[in-house]
């Protein structure tokens, strides 16, 4: 199924916003494990989390039309 045009933008913030979320959820993870900084570290994980449900939420919305055979 094909998205309709007037819900490109807000796919593309979605999906935009989920790769942001996930690449400084990675890079903020890292530097806390690093320099052993708990919260940092938390604050990483949750970009991480938010990011992989922005992305999961555009896939399934984009196949919502389609049937599993």
């Amino acid at each position: 199924m094909v998205a309709q045009a007037s819900d490109g933008p807000l796919l593309l913030v979605k999906k935009l916003g989920g790769l942001l979320a996930i690449i400084f959820g990675c890079l903020l993870t890292a530097v806390g494990v690093t320099f052993e900084s708990s919260g940092t570290t938390f604050v990483g994980v949750l970009l991480l989390v938010i990011g992989a449900v922005l992305l999961v939420l555009k896939i399934v919305r984009r196949n919502e039309g389609s049937s599993l055979p």
